[in-house]
């Protein structure tokens, strides 16, 4: 009778621990691209590529729009630019959509507690969590040099001030900032991101016996690239090499690439034209220190949940916001339609669950649906993603056509605003872009075949050969993404 009792009670309890709602520990990191040891690329990420080793890493994930408002409002909304209004910094999507529930809040709608750290939607939304937004208000720089120049670009900005060309006759001011980059002999903690990770493992320790969707944002890599010296001595800068294409693609328009000021207005940057062979090595140095800070920091946060007891719980996320060109086509940012910019890592770890790699085209707009799959929420009939969760137990299943990104841009002769929008489709194969102008009949065209021309350096649309295919994918990206599912 007492054996009975005994294997009664071990069913029941087993049956509760499974019932119990799935935690999440939702991991956003800022300008990261897929530059991950897990990704193939030369970089010291050893937590992160332990967590793709556990879950499914995501090969062809992309994002809706290479900026961070657009593309975090649309993750965290699961909608895309054009239904949430947000392209660039100039629209908030509240006053688009007032009453939309967003990811973090539809799990506390659903009795999760819902807390943030750090950089989660660049600009906060409070009605989202379920406490105010944890920020840190650590210093930016750590060496006297570093905040010599920042206090000096400071007290001389209006001397030092920068008037842009945009192109079609706009002009931008913009006050030059600190050093682009820095390496200090300090503790993890002494910046941001260590910060923040501190501040997110005291309340996964608070929130440990209770359910929690726990979102943690980092800001590096983006700029300036600080992160503490032992992160840069991991690299031997000349074993690091340049981007192969520090040029526009051929036949490209000329409003495909950018001038990427949001670098230029740095210490010891040109105001025009193209970094030197010296700096473009320095900057690539630091983006991967601050690649590697970061991902030390992701792993604290894994430890933590083992720590805890946490592990078989909790779902984990980790998503770069968009990509970012280290030079290629002479770039040092996002803002782009290209590969480079539209391309983030992506990786979802979950209890249980089957360790894979998957070259599925997925969006980042399906994070959303996938999560309230995967912890057994009800779906908002708004969302414009899919569940990508068929693809965790079988990651070589047919799946999307295509998947849709979009850039606004300034055309020329086009009036003084930023009127004109890029819409891409990354598929199997190509990569096509269409730019219009609302109101007009102008129309802009790339084609780049990944088959023979990984690197987009190449504009097939141009190509009286290329035509029929033109029209065919250009009928495609018109369909739009409804129609590119599996």
């Amino acid at each position: 009778m007492r054996m009975i009792t005994i294997i009664l009670w071990t069913c029941f309890a087993t049956a509760s621990a499974s019932a119990a709602p799935r935690n999440v520990l939702f991991i956003a990191v800022d300008d990261l691209r897929p530059e991950l040891g897990c990704y193939g690329r030369p970089v010291h990420s050893p937590n992160i590529d332990q967590l793709a080793r556990e879950g499914i890493l995501f090969e062809r994930a992309y994002v809706q729009c290479a900026l961070c408002m657009p593309s975090r409002v649309s993750i965290l909304t699961g909608r895309r630019p054009d239904t949430t209004g947000v392209v660039d910094f100039s629209v908030r999507f509240r006053d688009v959509m007032g009453d939309v529930v967003t990811l973090p809040q539809h799990f506390k709608n659903n009795g999760y507690h819902a807390a943030a750290f750090g950089k989660l939607f660049h600009r906060d939304d409070p009605v989202s969590w379920s406490e105010p937004l944890w920020q840190s208000n650590r210093q930016r720089y750590h060496t006297a040099f570093g905040n010599r120049v920042l206090a000096w670009t400071k007290e001389d900005h209006r001397r030092l001030t920068y008037v842009w060309d945009l192109g079609d006759g706009i002009t931008k001011n913009k006050t030059p900032g600190g050093l682009p980059w820095e390496t200090a002999d300090v503790p993890d903690t002494a910046l941001r991101d260590g910060h923040i990770a501190d501040a997110a493992i005291r309340k996964m320790k608070e929130l440990k016996d209770s359910p929690f969707f726990l979102a943690v944002g980092f800001h590096k890599p983006h700029l300036p690239f600080i992160a503490p010296k032992k992160y840069f001595d991991l690299y031997d800068r000349a074993e690091i090499v340049p981007a192969s294409n520090p040029f526009p693609p051929r036949n490209a328009p000329s409003f495909a690439t950018y001038n990427w000021n949001d670098l230029r207005h740095y210490y010891g940057i040109p105001d025009v034209g193209p970094v030197s062979k010296e700096q473009a090595l320095d900057l690539k140095h630091a983006y991967y220190a601050c690649v590697s800070f970061t991902d030390a920091q992701v792993g604290r946060l894994l430890k933590s949940l083992d720590t805890l007891g946490l592990r078989n719980n909790t779902i984990v996320v980790l998503w770069g916001d968009h990509g970012w060109q280290l030079g290629e086509h002479g770039m040092w940012d996002k803002h782009s339609n290209f590969e480079t910019s539209t391309h983030a890592p992506l990786i979802v770890r979950v209890p249980n669950g089957r360790a894979a790699r998957t070259t599925a085209l997925v969006e980042f707009v399906d994070i959303f649906p996938s999560l309230c799959e995967l912890c057994d929420l009800p779906l908002d009939d708004g969302l414009e993603g899919r569940s990508f969760v068929p693809l965790l137990s079988n990651p070589d299943r047919q799946w999307k056509s295509s998947a849709f990104s979009q850039f606004r841009r300034v055309i020329p002769g086009y009036g003084k605003v930023a009127r004109g929008m890029g819409y891409s489709m990354r598929t199997d194969r190509y990569r096509f872009t269409e730019w219009t102008v609302p109101g007009t009949e102008f129309h802009a065209f790339e084609l780049y075949d990944h088959q023979l021309d990984p690197n987009e350096n190449i504009n097939l649309a141009v190509e009286t050969d290329h035509q029929p295919l033109v029209g065919r994918l250009r009928k495609q990206l018109h369909a739009g993404w409804k129609s590119a599912g599996p």
